[in-house]
């Protein structure tokens, strides 16, 4: 008797799974980490409304997503339903064509969305189809200690000449401070720091015809700038990373931060972790010749071309990138949102003070030249940058030499 009943078990199993009864399934190749709990959570709130749903939630590190959805699109497998990426992914990923077009299956993007967060979603950038909706509201800040501003009666700085002006003030007159801190590990870290200055004193990486400009007297002159900074920054800046910046913020030892992100931010009012509570302001970008200019750096949540469930799919994405579900996100998670009524909201605020000069840096901010080959720019800039930070290149000869590596990529 019981291995009849195991029999018919096994056969109404098959029949389900060979006629495509029951539930519809997603599977949703996300990141580890508070973007991971963050999907969770959403996850979690969706199947409560759908019960009949089932989901399976991939959480991966950085580089092993990126290369699950290479190969996936490739091969155009279809074993994701819902995917998460790096606004510097989407361009490859929509020009090759592995991404649905969310307008066509039915999507509606709302006027509340931040502006240059839906931008980056769209190819070709900003005018075209809207292949991707933005989920984390990822945006380069700019961090300075308004007590000793306001020791030294010094204004919120507003170009970088003030910046630079401030940093020597405050490292000549108080002890065991240095003025500045950025990062200048070679690679992503010194080209992250490094683009707001570059943007703001006009400096363009490509032109408006998609050819490098690394070499013009604008990008010389930032790169002049940004060595200027050295003297006021921490020893061994040249090989200064997130942790380091952090470390050098949180401990006291330093007046200002060229760089931080939304996720360290919350770190400098707790007490545990802070030496700064309450004394560190954060602000959009200074700018010079250039309105302020932040980098964007936008994750992003899309449908696969090859997905077989994209109806589902597609309401999940509604449903997480609503403005509830994102408020929610944000106060249970801390994930910076994309719409601007959830930046707006008082209780919001409330728990994140820094949360309108966040949404006033999205709307100031830049995203990274969109172009495939990005990646490869950044590698062969950041290098060269570096060389120019310990003093082993002039800054002209550096720059002329990353254009013309730029210009063999682009070939």
């Amino acid at each position: 008797m019981r291995l009849r009943r195991l029999l018919v078990g096994i056969f109404l199993v098959s029949t389900v799974a060979t006629l495509g009864l029951g539930g519809p399934k997603l599977i949703i190749a996300g990141r580890d980490g508070v973007y991971g709990a963050a999907m969770q959570l959403a996850v979690d709130l969706y199947k409560a409304e759908h019960p009949d749903v089932d989901i399976e939630l991939l959480k991966l590190p950085y580089s092993g997503l990126y290369e699950k959805l290479v190969i996936d699109f490739r091969e155009a497998i279809g074993a994701y339903d819902v995917v998460l990426l790096d606004d510097v992914w989407a361009t490859e990923f929509m020009s090759l064509g592995w991404l649905a077009n969310l307008e066509a299956l039915g999507f509606t993007a709302e006027a509340d969305f931040v502006g240059k967060a839906l931008a980056v979603g769209r190819y070709p950038y900003a005018q075209g189809a809207l292949y991707a909706v933005p989920h984390v509201g990822n945006v380069e800040l700019f961090a300075y200690r308004k007590d000793l501003f306001d020791k030294y009666g010094l204004p919120e700085p507003k170009s970088w000449l003030e910046v630079l002006g401030a940093a020597a003030l405050i490292e000549r007159y108080e002890p065991g401070i240095k003025g500045i801190v950025f990062r200048g590990k070679k690679g992503n870290p010194i080209v992250t720091g490094f683009l707001p200055i570059f943007w703001s004193f006009g400096a363009e990486i490509l032109d408006v015809d998609g050819r490098p400009t690394l070499n013009s007297p604008q990008a010389v002159a930032a790169l002049k700038f940004f060595l200027a900074m050295k003297a006021f920054a921490p020893t061994g800046v040249e090989i200064y990373d997130s942790s380091e910046l952090r470390d050098a913020l949180q401990g006291g030892t330093v007046a200002i931060a060229t760089e931080v992100w939304p996720a360290w931010v919350p770190a400098l009012d707790d007490p545990a972790k802070s030496k700064v509570v309450g004394q560190v302001e954060i602000i959009p970008h200074p700018g010079l010749v250039a309105e302020s200019s932040p980098v964007i750096g936008i994750w992003l949540l899309a449908i696969p071309t090859a997905s077989k469930n994209k109806a589902t799919a597609l309401d999940f994405l509604r449903f997480v990138s609503s403005p509830a579900v994102q408020k929610k996100l944000a106060l249970e998670v801390g994930l910076p949102p994309t719409r601007v009524s959830v930046y707006q909201d008082p209780e919001v605020v409330a728990k994140y003070r820094w949360y309108p000069a966040q949404l006033a840096a999205l709307d100031a901010s830049r995203p990274r030249p969109r172009v495939p080959e990005w990646a490869q720019i950044e590698g062969v800039l950041g290098d060269y940058l570096q060389l120019a930070l310990v003093g082993s290149m002039p800054p002209e000869e550096a720059l002329a030499a990353a254009q013309a590596r730029v210009e063999e990529i682009l070939r």
